[in-house]
């Protein structure tokens, strides 16, 4: 396939490209370089030959980069590529070796924040469809991009982008923005990702902080908060919140078949996180079942009182907790935010003040549909062993693109899976930028011929 040579010989301007990319800040939560980054990817588009537009909902939103090139060999099938623009915030900045936004290139490494998620993943796919336009003048399959400035912020308007332009996006297979390589080189094909429910939860008793003297007559709202807290989950992880886990389905027998050939290597990850012992005890083949669905309750943050250097004997006046839930298919965030609820009620926790944030439900593709075999087959040429992941631990739109689209959605791509995303010193690997590229070629290729 001459497009491999062509991403081989033209590897210079992939790296030159994502470093102009990291050097444009693009940071959701600040709202900060989202309008120059959106136009900066559509120019390099359309370098690439592809034709590319902005789409928008309204003023304030972050645009999509919307591209389209229409086959002329085979225009009845369309793959999309979904993909991010935005980043996460580059801080702490003092730890990082060089300025996050600089796109420095050390030996085999490419550093700055997005390096990896998700300008590093983006730039593989515009330049495999550059490579096929470039060697032969067209592409194997419809091929279109939808690429998003809101994900690092949990994807707000995603669905409403979904639903004001379904035609427009109207597809029959999906590459999702990212896959995992693992510490052996071999890239994670995953089929699916969980949901997430994110609240707060706070308690307000008095005023005004008091001295912890008082203790005797005023309540303490932290001590509140934790019995809340404590009656959500017990110390295996299992949430006791009833109904909870209602409409989930087990797995199937070739999902079981597919998380027991998973490899996963229980010492190195509790290594490199310097845990010894995983949630409840699990080990071996239920270690992996909950990473693939397991739901969660996950307390992500809990402020109250005095957390400073030293003593100071104060009686907290309020306290307040962020929690995440984890959420495995037919979970649904609605449905869930309402057990939630009335758990709190019936179990006399009615002074909880709950506030939400996020609701996302799970989605996974069918490890039997075709486009996975098709993705397996490119990454095995290109990588020399793949393996299959029934669904990632984490949380992505996924969900409205199965459900709007009728899609399926699978992800592949060049993140080593101990690249730093979200922490200082990010970085992609040339190397596995290269194969990734030649990976989304072959992708492209099995897809028009089924």
């Amino acid at each position: 396939m001459n497009a491999l040579k062509h991403v081989d010989s033209h590897m210079d301007n992939l790296i030159s490209d994502l470093q102009t990319l990291i050097r444009q800040p693009s940071v959701s939560a600040k709202n900060e370089g989202i309008e120059e980054c959106a136009s900066l990817v559509q120019k390099i588009l359309k370098k690439s030959g592809i034709p590319s537009e902005i789409l928008r909902l309204k003023k304030g939103i972050a645009p999509i980069v919307y591209g389209e090139i229409k086959s002329k060999s085979n225009p009845k099938k369309t793959l999309m590529f979904y993909n991010h623009y935005d980043v996460q915030p580059a801080e702490p900045f003092e730890l990082w070796n060089d300025p996050p936004f600089s796109g420095v290139k050390k030996g085999n490494k490419i550093f700055g924040r997005g390096a990896t998620d998700d300008k590093g993943e983006l730039i593989t796919r515009i330049k495999a469809v550059e490579a096929c336009l470039k060697t032969t003048g067209d592409v194997p399959c419809n091929i279109k991009f939808v690429i998003e400035g809101e994900e690092e912020t949990g994807s707000a308007h995603i669905e409403d982008y979904l639903k004001k332009y379904k035609k427009k996006f109207s597809c029959d297979g999906v590459i999702w923005e990212f896959g995992y390589v693992d510490s052996k080189n071999r890239p994670i094909i995953g089929l699916g990702m969980k949901g997430l429910l994110f609240v707060e939860l706070s308690v307000k008793e008095s005023k005004i902080d008091a001295h912890s003297s008082l203790a005797v007559l005023i309540k303490n709202p932290a001590w509140r908060l934790i019995e809340a807290v404590k009656s959500l989950r017990d110390s295996n992880g299992k949430i006791l919140i009833k109904d909870w886990y209602e409409e989930v389905t087990p797995f199937s027998k070739k999902d079981l078949e597919i998380i027991n050939k998973e490899p996963f290597d229980e010492s190195v990850f509790k290594k490199e996180f310097g845990i010894t012992s995983f949630v409840g005890g699990k080990k071996g083949l239920d270690a992996k079942k909950a990473l693939v669905g397991g739901a969660t309750c996950n307390i992500a943050g809990f402020v109250s009182g005095y957390t400073g250097d030293g003593a100071k004997t104060v009686l907290p006046g309020s306290a307040l907790v962020k929690i995440d839930f984890r959420l495995v298919p037919k979970m649904e965030p609605k449905k869930q935010i309402m057990r939630l609820k009335k758990h709190l009620k019936e179990n006399g926790f009615d002074d909880v003040t709950i506030k939400i944030f996020h609701g996302e439900a799970a989605a996974r593709t069918d490890s039997s549909e075709p486009f996975v075999n098709q993705v397996k087959m490119a990454a095995d040429k290109t990588f020399g062993k793949s393996i299959i992941n029934v669904s990632n631990a984490g949380t992505g739109p996924m969900y409205p693109f199965v459900d709007l689209l009728k899609a399926p959605c699978i992800s592949i791509g060049s993140t080593y899976m101990f690249s730093r995303i979200h922490s200082p010193n990010e970085f992609a690997r040339v190397d596995l930028l290269k194969k990734t590229t030649k990976c989304i070629c072959l992708i492209m290729e099995n897809f028009g011929k089924s």
